[in-house]
């Protein structure tokens, strides 16, 4: 088996990797378009690709990426994010001038950045920006990075845990290219949906109707258009429910009517995450 993610070794995507596939093997891509073509074209079995972020909102543009894909949601995974102030050997505090990192990073870490007062620079992925870091070998530069990073390149520690919130935590979605929906009634599930309103007036009030008389919970929402000119909008919807429970398909009748266009892109275990509990890097 064979696990794609968009980052470095030592990332957080990494991290979250092995938490849900311990042993597996991994395979770092550039982007998250390039992870999900590993998928699609057979070279990974699975994608872990990071969708929110509890301090910076949305991460990856899933929403847009994956009905167009053919992929399918399998499970998701919350992790608590870390950040550490590393250097290379021999660096300390007072020789830091700039900092490297993802631009997610930054922004997630911005008391430390005040205090110092240092420039920034922005890099691909959190794990990239220490590997820049320990190849310039410069104690002019740090990075912020997961701590994994650190042990990985070889770079020292200056300062642990510098994210400006401690209940910081990103959530993580699996892809692959068949579908493995998690049988009703054996616990708390999640359903990603995708789908288009008729050009109506009052379309998505109506077709979202059937989620409020049902009580079925809607977690997300995403619009987005495809395409120029006025076609109508389309929708990344997550839900909590399965399919085949009565009140979550009698909400998904409704939706279907008011909708040209409704596919389901999985159905999978709700994390513990969603009842209080969190997995740490």
């Amino acid at each position: 088996m064979i696990a794609a993610y968009q980052g470095e070794p030592g990332s957080n995507s990494a991290a979250a990797t092995q938490h849900l596939f311990p042993g597996i093997t991994e395979l770092p891509c550039t982007s998250f378009e390039q992870a999900l073509d590993a998928v699609t074209l057979g070279t990974a079995d699975l994608a872990v690709i990071p969708v929110d972020n509890s301090a910076a909102g949305r991460v990856a543009d899933v929403h847009h990426l994956l009905p167009e894909s053919g992929l399918f949601v399998t499970g998701e995974h919350f992790l608590a994010i870390r950040f550490d102030l590393m250097g290379p050997p021999g660096a300390t505090w007072d020789d830091i001038e700039c900092v490297r990192s993802h631009v997610h990073a930054l922004g997630q870490c911005r008391k430390v950045l005040r205090e110092g007062g240092w420039r920034t620079l922005v890099s691909d992925d959190t794990a990239g920006a220490a590997r820049e870091v320990a190849e310039l070998g410069d104690v002019r530069h740090a990075a912020l990075a997961p701590p994994a990073a650190a042990r990985h390149y070889g770079l020292e520690v200056l300062r642990p845990e510098v994210e400006d919130d401690p209940d910081n935590t990103t959530r993580f979605v699996v892809l692959s290219r068949e579908p493995a929906f998690a049988p009703v009634g054996e616990g708390p599930t999640m359903t990603s949906l995708f789908f288009a309103v008729r050009n109506i007036p009052s379309a998505l009030y109506k077709a979202l109707g059937g989620f409020a008389s049902s009580a079925v919970n809607l977690t997300k929402i995403e619009s987005y258009q495809k395409g120029a000119g006025l076609s109508p909008s389309r929708f990344y919807v997550e839900i909590e429910g399965h399919p085949d429970e009565p009140q979550v398909a009698l909400a998904l009748h409704e939706l279907r009517f008011f909708s040209t266009e409704v596919r389901v892109l999985g159905v999978y275990p709700a994390h513990p995450h969603r009842r209080g509990g969190v997995t740490t890097a």
